[in-house]
């Protein structure tokens, strides 16, 4: 469990031990991962033994502190917008490399990893949060070229872009959506059903916490 902190991992790791799971929880305030640092993703994930049957990546902001997201396109910052990216997509995509080392060549492994519908590009009907949305769409290249890979070496890896809805987090403070939010133990429950339910030929897909397919 990745971003095991936040109110969604963890909740996802109560649940998955919930579920007779052994989980191993790492998080930048407990083991200093910080997806932006190169040295401390080398040394948190390099120092990971054995196989791990189940990767859950929960790793993500919305905006720099301080910063809320774009609401139109005079107000991109560069800085800012390369703040969000480091942390969503790159920080991510690098977490992802050590997958290929973590998971077990043979059996059914599911690797699911945070995204948001928002980084549909095709479900896209009101613009605005560009840097958030562009870089959720960026992860979802890079979960479905890793899921691609993936089945090259681990014949039976499941690696996939998962949408919670809208949880009830920090994250979420002050966005009060018409269909309400989720608790983070609801929303736990919804993704750990999708993981189990999900297929090999459903590997590198797009789904939400209902286990239903989002366009790209």
């Amino acid at each position: 469990m990745i971003g095991a902190s936040g109110g969604i991992g963890r909740a996802m790791s109560d649940e998955m031990r919930a579920r007779g799971g052994h989980v191993t929880a790492l998080s930048r305030s407990e083991n200093g991962l910080d997806v932006t640092d190169p040295a401390a993703v080398a040394r948190v994930m390099g120092g990971l033994e054995g196989s791990f049957q189940t990767v859950f990546v929960s790793v993500g902001i919305l905006a720099p502190e301080g910063v809320s997201p774009e609401k139109q396109l005079s107000a991109i910052d560069p800085a800012e917008m390369a703040r969000v990216f480091a942390v969503n997509t790159v920080g991510v995509a690098h977490l992802l490399s050590y997958l290929p080392r973590l998971l077990p060549k043979q059996g059914r492994s599911v690797t699911g990893v945070l995204t948001a519908r928002v980084g549909s590009i095709g479900d896209n009907r009101i613009g605005g949060w560009h840097s958030y949305r562009a870089s959720k769409a960026a992860l979802n290249q890079i979960v479905h070229g890793a899921a691609i890979e993936l089945k090259r070496s681990h014949r039976d890896a499941i690696v996939a872009a998962l949408h919670p809805g809208t949880v009830a987090t920090p994250f979420t403070q002050g966005y009060d959506p018409k269909h309400g939010k989720l608790a983070p133990e609801e929303a736990a429950r919804n993704l750990c059903d999708v993981m189990e339910r999900l297929t090999r030929d459903q590997s590198g897909g797009f789904y939400d916490y209902a286990g239903k397919e989002i366009v790209w």
